[in-house]
């Protein structure tokens, strides 16, 4: 079996939007190198001025070099019929495979990751940079951060790493389509294998330990392996596996408590790789005062961190149309409830079925009666219901508290527990924060599955 061991300098992170400087490709038997190519690449953009101070590689030496569609015929040669290696290997392959692509070739092998094999076959080491590593195992190391030097030093690695693989780490790395083929290099395959088949939310982890992406799925195994099942080319692509390093999770018991838990945590941790949902906190609140005459006013307003609403809207004009129902409904004065000046009110459609002259107001008891009224509606209309469904145990149900239209909490309850006490039901539940998103999701649930619903009175 013959391996081609491969390093690119580049003009930046993604294949996709970026060229390569330089390639050299080491062909490599199992034993030693027995063929080595190299050459500067000119990529057609600018090279960036600390990739230029990284590698050394200048606008001008790239200059005259061969484009890569002038190389790619020879590289995809020396690349057919091996195993690509590489330090970090998707990267590399990602790129090579790209502009492989955009010059009509297509590569297709198996790949071998030296980072990788490297924590597999050689634990333990304080690092598994390709400079440090190579420092600690004591293999020279020459033209760091040039493609000829670097592939030189991961072929030396890699005859190493054969020569000490008993337990046979890399023939198994290539049989079949192994998840070690594909998994980010720093990512130990053995988290990804203790993943449930059930329903959960999980999180991907940068190096430092912060979130950086949560999910939801109905198979956590399946979900996040999914990610990892295709090498595109694009930055966001690229720049996320680089910089996973360790997986977590929370099993939910349905598939419905997943989505919402996903929801909540994605506003909680703000991980930079989730880009929904972040716009569905509710923005406006439907709030009711006194004012100094006595009056009960109605007012939609953003939403205040010490007042809670009567309930919550995303927009402005969601909230208006609900509350111009309410004075259609209840005879309620538009001024007071902030939808009219003073010189508008009693006129037009807004108070059609007004009845009162609002320069006149001067009985805040009657007017409150119908205040009281529309909230009495509010509350009675908006709905009190546990959405029960199984648990993740027998012992058990889940259990999803919508109380007076609002989202309140989820949990787990024993399967015998009487749902008469919304109080008590309370109490072992944990409280969430309330959405438009969580909310519809629920409600949605609740109309296809009436049967699961326990309607509090």
């Amino acid at each position: 079996m013959l391996y081609a061991i491969v390093d690119i300098e580049t003009t930046g992170s993604y294949a996709s939007g970026n060229g390569i400087t330089e390639i050299a490709i080491a062909v490599h038997d199992g034993e030693k190198v027995i063929n080595f190519y190299e050459t500067l690449v000119n990529p057609h953009q600018s090279i960036p001025y600390f990739i230029q101070s990284l590698t050394g590689i200048t606008n001008d030496m790239v200059q005259n070099a061969p484009s890569f569609h002038e190389v790619a015929g020879q590289v995809h040669d020396l690349l057919q019929d091996k195993v690509f290696v590489a330090h970090n290997v998707n990267f590399d392959y990602s790129f090579v495979k790209h502009h492989l692509q955009d010059a009509g070739y297509k590569l297709e092998e198996k790949k071998l990751c030296t980072v990788r094999l490297s924590r597999k076959i050689l634990p333990g080491k304080k690092s598994y940079s390709l400079g440090k590593l190579c420092r600690e195992l004591g293999i020279g190391m020459t033209n760091h951060h040039r493609a000829g030097g670097d592939t030189i030093a991961t072929a030396n690695l890699f005859t190493m790493l054969v020569a000490n693989d008993a337990a046979g780490v890399i023939p198994q790395m290539l049989k079949g389509r192994n998840r070690e083929q594909y998994l980010p290099p720093h990512l130990p395959v053995e988290q990804l294998d203790n993943l449930p088949r059930g329903a959960g939310v999980y999180y991907f982890y940068n190096e430092v330990g912060k979130p950086i992406y949560v999910g939801k799925a109905n198979n956590i195994f399946k979900r996040v392996k999914s990610h990892f099942s295709n090498n595109k080319a694009g930055k966001q692509k690229q720049d996320f596996l680089r910089e996973i390093h360790r997986i977590s999770y929370k099993e939910c018991a349905t598939e419905l408590m997943a989505h919402i838990l996903e929801s909540t945590e994605i506003r909680r941790l703000w991980p930079r790789y989730n880009r929904s949902q972040r716009g569905y906190l509710p923005q406006f609140g439907l709030f009711v005062y006194e004012d100094r005459s006595g009056f009960k006013r109605f007012a939609i307003e953003k939403n205040k961190q010490y007042y809670k609403p009567l309930y919550t809207f995303n927009t402005l004009i969601e909230g208006h149309n609900w509350l111009r129902e309410l004075i259609a409904e209840f005879d309620l004065c538009p001024r007071l409830c902030n939808l009219a000046k003073v010189a508008d009110c009693g006129n037009g459609d807004i108070s059609a079925n007004t009845k009162w002259d609002c320069e006149v107001h001067n009985d805040p008891a009657h007017y409150n009666r119908n205040a009281d009224e529309a909230m009495a509606w509010i509350a009675k209309h908006l709905p009190s219901f546990a959405f029960i469904d199984k648990g993740i145990d027998d012992d058990e149900q889940s259990c999803i508290l919508v109380k007076k239209g609002n989202f309140y909490g989820m949990g787990y309850i024993n399967t015998g527990l009487q749902l008469n006490d919304i109080e008590l039901l309370q109490e072992k539940l944990e409280p969430y924060q309330d959405n438009d998103y969580i909310r519809n999701l629920i409600l949605k649930h609740a109309a296809a599955y009436p049967e699961k619903c326990y309607t509090f009175g």
